[in-house]
Parts: C-alpha cells; sequence; structure tokens
C-alpha cells in the first residue's frame, strides 16, 4: 500500500480510518531527521515561513465564478439538494477558460428563523468525498441543535469523486499496485517496487488530463471561498477532520478575514515536511498499535499471546514476515501479501471499536487464512466487491504529491531511512518508510511547501488532538494551535483518530456550543 498519507474520517458514528502520506517532503534525506515536538517547539508552531493571505477584494477575472447562481436539484437522500460549480481550472491564469466542476450537495436548516448559515464538512483524505460523507453520516451523526441551525454542506474537493476525478490505473493494476511488496529485501524486489509507484505516478498522468496539476489544497481552499460567496456566506463555517484540518487551516490563512467558525478536528501540521509528517505518522501508529496490544494481550484468546505489548508487537512483526515469505490463501482468487496484511491493520487502528475484528482477523491469518484481513485492506483501499476501485486512492496521492516535495530523491535515500522509521515503529517502520518514496516518481512538481499558518485576523476556532491519535498525532494539534493566532487547543485524552461525535460528551459539548454560539472556551481545554 502505497499511499500511507491518507488521512479520512469514515465509518459508522464517524469511526475514522486513515492512511499515511504516500511520501512528500523535504527534510534531510539520511533518515536521521527530528521529531515532530521537536520540529514545532511546542506550542511556538515552528519556524516555517507563513503562509500569506490573498488580497480581501476579489479579483475582477474571478468575479463571475463568485456571482454563479447554481441551480439546485432534489438528489440522494428526501431533503438533500445537489448543484454543480464552476471554478477555473488554474487560479493564476482564469482567463484562459478551462474550467473544472465542482459538485455540491446541502441539507437545508430546519430552523430558517434562526439559520446561521451554512456549514461545510471535509472528511478528511484526501481523497474523502465531502458529498457522500455529509449525506450518509454527517446528516444522521451531527446533532439536531446543529443541523437545525446550519445547511449543512459538502463539497467534492476537485479531483475527488463527483469532481472531476483523477484517474490512474485500471482495476486489476490497481491489484498488483496495493499488494506489491513494500518490505523490499533484494534488489530485485526494490526495483519492483519503483516500477510500480512509477507505473501509478504515469497512469495518473495519462488517464486524468489538466486536472492533475490543480489538485492542490492551496486550490481547494480558493474553491470553498468561491463556494461561500455562491451560497450567500459572507464567512465561512466550516469542520475538518483529518486532512479537513489542512484544508480548513489554509482557507484561515488565505482568507482569514472571511473566516467564521472554524473546528479543526484531528489536526495536521503544516509546518513539517513530508519526511517529518510521515516518520511522525510511524509513531502514531506505533502508539496505536501498542494500544491495542496491552488491551489484546489482557484477553485469553488473544492471538498475539500473553504477556506485554513487547512481545505482542514481535508476534506482529513475525506474523507479517511469515506472510511476506508465503502469502495466505483467501476465499477469493487473490492472496494476502505482506503489504495487504499490513495495511488490514492499519485499517483497524483509528477506532477502538475495530479492535475485536481485528482480534479475529489475525487469529485466522494465524491458521493460514488470509479473508477478514483482506477485507479490511479492501475497505482501506476502498476496492468493491466486485473488483472495482474508488476514487480515494488516486486523489490521495495526486493532492499528497503537490502539497509537498517529496520526501525522498530515490530508492537510496528510503534505505537510508529505515532505521530512524523503525525505531520509530518496530511493527511498522520498514514498510512505512518504503512507502514514502511514491510522490519520488510523480510527473508534476509540487507547488506547496511547509509553511505556518497563522491567520491574523481571523475570528476565533477551535484545533483539537488525541493523545494517542494514530494518523495525526497529539503533537500536530499542539504545532497548528501554536501557529494559529486565534486558536483554542481542546486536548482529548484517549484512543482513536479525531475527536468531534466520538469521543463522548465533553468535547461535543464545547464544539456545540462553538458552532452554536460562537463562544471558545476562556482557555486551552482537556477532556477524557
Amino acid at each position: 500500500m502505497d499511499s500511507r498519507c491518507l488521512f479520512r474520517v469514515t465509518g459508522a458514528a464517524l469511526a475514522a480510518t486513515a492512511l499515511l502520506v504516500p511520501g512528500c517532503s523535504a527534510g534531510s534525506s539520511d533518515g536521521s531527521g527530528g521529531n515532530s515536538a521537536a520540529s514545532t517547539n511546542g506550542r511556538a508552531g515552528g519556524t516555517a515561513a507563513p503562509l500569506e493571505a490573498l488580497p480581501e477584494a476579489v479579483p475582477e477575472e474571478l468575479k463571475p465564478y463568485y456571482a454563479q447562481r447554481p441551480r439546485w436539484r432534489s438528489c440522494g437522500l428526501a431533503d438533500f439538494e445537489c448543484a454543480t460549480l464552476k471554478a477555473p481550472l488554474d487560479y493564476d491564469k482564469p482567463e484562459r477558460g478551462k474550467d473544472v466542476s465542482l459538485a455540491v450537495a446541502r441539507q437545508r436548516a430546519r430552523d430558517r428563523t434562526n439559520r446561521i448559515g451554512s456549514l461545510l464538512v471535509n472528511p478528511g483524505g484526501p481523497g474523502g468525498s465531502a458529498i457522500e460523507f455529509v449525506q450518509q453520516q454527517a446528516s444522521q451523526a451531527y446533532p439536531p441543535e446543529v443541523t437545525e441551525r446550519y445547511d449543512l454542506v459538502g463539497v467534492d474537493p476537485r479531483g475527488v469523486a463527483r469532481s472531476e476525478p483523477v484517474k490512474c490505473l485500471t482495476d486489476e493494476r490497481m491489484d498488483a499496485h496495493t499488494a506489491v511488496d513494500q518490505t523490499p529485501d533484494s534488489r530485485e524486489e526494490v526495483e519492483k517496487l519503483v516500477a510500480s509507484y512509477k507505473s501509478f505516478a504515469k497512469g495518473c498522468e495519462r488517464r486524468s488530463g489538466d486536472v492533475l496539476g490543480h489538485v492542490s489544497t492551496v486550490d481547494s481552499a480558493r474553491d470553498m471561498d468561491m463556494v461561500r460567496a455562491v451560497l450567500g456566506d459572507r464567512r465561512l463555517n466550516y469542520v475538518g477532520a483529518s486532512y479537513g484540518t489542512f484544508l480548513g487551516a489554509t482557507y484561515a490563512g488565505l482568507f482569514p478575514q472571511r473566516s467564521g467558525r472554524l473546528v479543526l478536528d484531528g489536526a495536521m501540521d503544516p509546518s513539517l515536511s513530508a519526511l517529518q509528517l510521515n516518520r511522525d505518522q510511524t509513531r502514531g501508529f506505533e502508539t496505536a498499535f501498542r494500544a491495542f496490544a496491552k488491551d489484546c494481550v489482557k484477553r485469553a484468546s488473544c492471538p498475539l499471546g500473553t504477556g506485554d505489548a513487547d512481545s505482542a508487537g514481535e508476534r506482529m512483526s513475525e506474523l507479517l514476515r511469515r506472510i511476506d515469505e508465503r502469502p495466505l490463501r483467501t476465499d477469493t482468487d487473490r492472496r494476502l501479501t505482506e503489504s495487504l496484511a499490513t495495511t488490514g491493520v492499519v485499517q483497524s487502528m483509528y477506532d477502538e471499536g475495530a479492535w475485536p475484528g481485528l482480534r479475529e482477523a489475525l487469529k485466522s491469518a494465524r491458521e493460514g487464512d488470509g479473508t477478514p484481513l483482506l477485507e479490511l485492506a479492501d475497505q482501506y483501499n476502498e476496492r468493491g466487491p466486485d473488483g472495482s476501485y474508488g476514487n480515494i486512492m488516486y486523489a490521495n496521492s495526486a493532492v499528497n504529491c503537490l502539497d509537498l516535495p517529496p520526501a525522498f530523491s530515490g530508492p537510496e535515500d528510503a534505505e537510508k531511512a529505515v532505521a530512524s522509521f523503525e525505531k520509530a515503529s518496530p511493527v511498522f517502520g520498514r514498510g512505512f518508510a518504503w512507502a514514502a518514496l511514491s510522490c519520488t516518481y510523480w510527473q508534476r512538481e509540487p507547488t506547496g511547501e511547509p509553511h505556518r499558518v497563522v491567520a491574523k485576523g481571523a475570528p476565533p476556532m477551535i484545533v483539537t488532538g488525541t493523545t494517542r491519535d494514530p494518523a495525526t498525532p497529539y503533537a500536530w494539534a499542539e504545532g497548528l494551535a501554536g501557529q494559529l493566532a486565534p486558536a483554542r487547543l481542546l486536548t482529548y485524552d484517549g484512543d482513536g483518530h479525531t475527536a468531534y461525535l466520538r469521543a463522548g460528551d465533553c468535547v461535543n459539548r464545547v464544539i456545540d456550543t462553538y458552532l452554536l454560539r460562537g463562544t471558545v472556551p476562556a482557555r486551552d481545554t482537556t477532556c477524557d
């Protein structure tokens, strides 16, 4: 699984799953770098250059986009309506006349008299469909007090799902790509992995067209401002989870004067390089696995045996090594490779509610049946029962590889970095280090760099972090909150990815009060 860079929220009751950043960044190529807590200087927010705000006035050439009148039609659930908007392919050269189509869905506020405005929601990714999320999950999970007073809005970012989706491989070739060995033990295996990354990148370039160079987070943040205007809102109100926090923070940095009530849940730190992000996430997955292992070994039926988290980790690593040597049979014509097995474990790390299923899947794997782990991997990769893949893995790479320079210049750099990744995670480190190589072969030059987001002049906002979050480590929330001048840090002391609507009344009460009244806590707050 090469796109270990996916930060998304999916599943019932907003249970979260996530992938890693598919290798993106500057930073030392020898793998010696530091951890995020040191690089972000705690709440100081790092030393990267700040993201500069755009001029407050809308440029003349963009005004026709801002003045669009959407044609709404009933769609999906009975009380949702959808529309399609146009945005310039290239915001720097809109006069060229090339546009992209943006899909929008909304559920109107039930209390029209006391309506606050629109509330845009993004589930993360990059690559997660905001429309699917808002229709299938958020509309039921958000408290009625919020949905009564806000129009709940989902916009699929450019390159995602219904908005000019990026395409890369046939389903058959994607099967091979997700199964390729990501812990190469020989020069031949390194060459096969590199060939798979190159084929993936070339496929995206060949099948996606001009949109591939214009799906950055900055592009999508500018789209959100246009959508805000079309919806008739003076300020943008927004809840972003996981990668959605990066998108929301980017909006606040570009448009602080038009930012409204922003909730950034499961925060990313935009001041970090791709190498730092990848290694920090590796450490986060290790933290989550150890929490799972500590719970598992207390149970008589634990497939990782008895003892402590260290011994459980050793047995997990040994199981993955055996699968690497001899992939497991499944009830399909596909074998469970080590990469797919790792993906299945990763899929279960984002919410403690998935731990019982993972225990059963590991038990089956130890008995020689890889079917349950393969099913978990397919969920993660958005592979349907018919063998077809969704767009999320393609969009994920396309956005990440534009947003930051690649972590490594070649396989030699990845090999040098393996030791530091294995130190961060004995279980996942080697595979995650090689996964960070994928953007090295991208066909488009990156348009972004690590940066701080200050958002001076924006109103107060809330940044949340979970102390044992696998995909967005807590230090990232500290880093982002330290950069954002008007932010309050809301800490959830617990397990799992993100906090809002899954971590209990304390977190929900703080965020709901903010969304409904605009008030933030007097100081940083911790819930457990």
